[in-house]
């Protein structure tokens, strides 16, 4: 099975390549380097004895670099699942800092119009989807192995940095664990091709006010390295036709 796993920014995506380091995976010598010395954005991981491998892509920040950056690496490469993967924000009381979610459903949680009565999801406007699922074995069996929250997470545009705009997402959507930037971009291209897709965020900073102070990043890369070191067996025991 060949899994591509997507990340916005080169930090995470390094996290990933050590926790896949962890449990085995390396990239064949030379495939990682270019004739003049550096690494492409795609980077392959293959273990021995394993039957997946895993392609590592940093593509950008935000549904729209997600989305194009995904789309484009699928149509060149046949992939049997997509991994969104990253640090994100945690709501208070649900999931804590350095905790991991996995995605139940990957949610546009900004994606709509505004009016007078509220926001009006695109659902609401006749038009379009605002969600996606993951498929819910994988789901579980990756919470598991990775002793993370299983939850939906919701994909803004604008990261949230008042209490108010944290209650306003929790008002629509009760049962959010996490909010990132990236995942139901993810989720769109994937689709677009048939393939499952599943999102794993590690929490950096609270849904909330927004405090520099408080972030802890570094915790939430080493959380993600943790993660993709438990990761890869749950990825064997299931196949894309489970989906």
């Amino acid at each position: 099975m060949r899994v591509l796993v997507v990340t916005a920014v080169a930090a995470e995506a390094d996290s990933v390549a050590a926790g896949l380091a962890v449990a085995g995976y390396a990239p064949p010598v030379g495939e990682h380097v270019r004739p003049d010395g550096t690494r492409p954005p795609l980077t392959r991981f293959r273990a021995a004895g394993h039957a997946v491998e895993i392609d590592v892509l940093p593509v950008g920040v935000g549904p729209a670099a997600a989305a194009a950056g995904t789309a484009i690496a699928l149509a060149r490469i046949p992939y049997d699942l997509v991994v969104s993967a990253g640090i994100g924000g945690g709501f208070p009381g649900v999931a804590p800092l350095g905790s991991l979610v996995v995605a139940s459903h990957l949610i546009a949680a900004d994606l709509g119009a505004g009016s007078p009565e509220g926001f009006l999801p695109v659902t609401e406007l006749g038009f379009g989807r605002d969600r996606l699922a993951s498929p819910h074995r994988l789901c579980q069996d990756a919470a598991r192995a990775l002793g993370a929250l299983p939850g939906p997470v919701l994909t803004v545009t604008t990261a949230t940095g008042t209490a108010e705009r944290a209650a306003e997402l929790l008002a629509r959507h009760p049962s959010a664990a996490a909010e990132a930037m990236e995942g139901f971009g993810v989720a769109e291209a994937a689709d677009q091709y048939g393939l499952p897709v599943l999102e794993i965020r590690a929490i950096s900073n609270s849904v909330g006010p927004r405090d520099r102070s408080a972030w802890r990043i570094g915790d939430a890369l080493a959380a993600l390295t943790g993660a993709f070191g438990k990761l890869p067996p749950a990825l064997e025991s299931w196949t894309s036709h489970e989906h």
